[in-house]
């Protein structure tokens, strides 16, 4: 009997020791946490029940004026309903969120945070609070901002010169050319000669030359007729060159900002190169349609493929993704081995 309650005692002793290395680890935790992070715990309903002293000293408040309170109290305008809706989605059936949001102060000062927000189940699986991990990201936000709007200005002093090359090959050295042209035809009807053919040959090959370049550079019926008409004349020729028919479905009713129209019209052009050079098929497919405040573009193959993940972005993707960003939009490439590629392009017209 003494043999069992020493036992007893010692498990008791063991169990003890256990605990509290346990709660040593907890608080351990904590304390890391609160010196890292800003730290915020909320009920099932979002109130918030505890927070650590780097939360109040980022948002402006006092720990009494946030107790009790829910995270609207710092909602800052920037992220949409559905934001949250899918936020709220994401850890209202017990998954993991992570995210950027751009709150305020109480003194009206924004700043971001990357955020990730665990949910707590019960025994029905289903949450009683939710534990908010956040980093200040401000600086960084900041950084990206202004290395986009750099992007921005170099993308559109990019087509700026590309525009004035284009007139000038066009106006200046094109229209020379046809004036020697119309000169040596003269000759032609007057002289037989076979040096004249041959500068005819080569003054019209010239000109061919001239007009694709400029085209290539910069195409005037876009500046002039607006995007689907320079869609559609790209498509002629694009198909006539390389042999890939393009079925084109669009339905736009008017012209956009033409930083909008460029940037769909590179997009297209950008993936219809890389359909010639990689996709290995004679068909593609181009639909463009807006929906609500977005206009949406998928260019679609059903060609040999890649995988996404594996695939390291070459200049051409990066350029599009950059001139997606540089007006708003997102740019979406689907892809798989053997079957074929899309690349979504969704451009917000508000």
């Amino acid at each position: 009997m003494d043999k069992k309650l020493h036992e007893s005692l010692k498990d008791r002793a063991d169990l003890e020791i256990e605990l509290k290395k346990s709660l040593q680890e907890l608080v351990d935790i904590k304390f890391a946490l609160d010196e890292s992070s800003i730290v915020a715990i909320t009920d099932s309903r979002g109130k918030i029940t505890y927070l650590n002293d780097q939360f109040c000293q980022i948002s402006k408040y006092s720990r009494d004026e946030l107790l009790g309170q829910d995270h609207r109290i710092l909602n800052s305008g920037y992220h949409s309903k559905e934001f949250f809706k899918a936020m709220w989605r994401t850890i209202g059936s017990g998954e993991v969120w992570k995210g950027e949001i751009r709150n305020r102060a109480k003194d009206g000062s924004f700043y971001w945070v990357d955020t990730t927000i665990v949910p707590f189940l019960n025994e029905s699986d289903k949450p009683y609070q939710y534990l908010a991990i956040r980093y200040e990201i401000t600086e960084r936000k900041r950084v990206e901002e202004e290395l986009q709007k750099m992007m921005t200005r170099i993308i559109d002093v990019q087509e700026e010169e590309r525009k004035r090359l284009s007139r000038n090959l066009h106006d200046g050295i094109g229209q020379n050319l046809y004036s020697h042209l119309i000169t040596i035809n003269r000759l032609s009807s007057e002289i037989d000669h076979p040096l004249l053919l041959q500068m005819q040959k080569e003054a019209t090959q010239l000109i061919e030359e001239i007009r694709d370049i400029s085209w290539e550079l910069r195409p005037s019926v876009l500046d002039d007729l607006g995007l689907i008409p320079a869609i559609r004349s790209f498509l002629s020729r694009f198909s006539e060159n390389y042999n890939i028919d393009v079925y084109f479905d669009c339905v736009l009713n008017r012209r956009y900002n033409i930083s909008i129209e460029l940037t769909i019209y590179r997009i297209i052009q950008e993936a219809l190169t890389n359909i010639r050079k990689y996709a290995e098929v004679t068909e593609a497919t181009i639909t463009i349609r807006e929906l609500d405040q977005t206009v949406r573009v998928m260019v679609e193959d059903k060609g040999k493929g890649f995988e996404v993940l594996e695939q390291p972005r070459g200049v051409g993707l990066f350029s599009m993704d950059e001139r997606a960003r540089a007006v708003g939009g997102e740019l979406t490439i689907y892809s798989s081995l053997g079957k074929g590629t899309k690349v979504i392009l969704e451009v917000p017209i508000t």
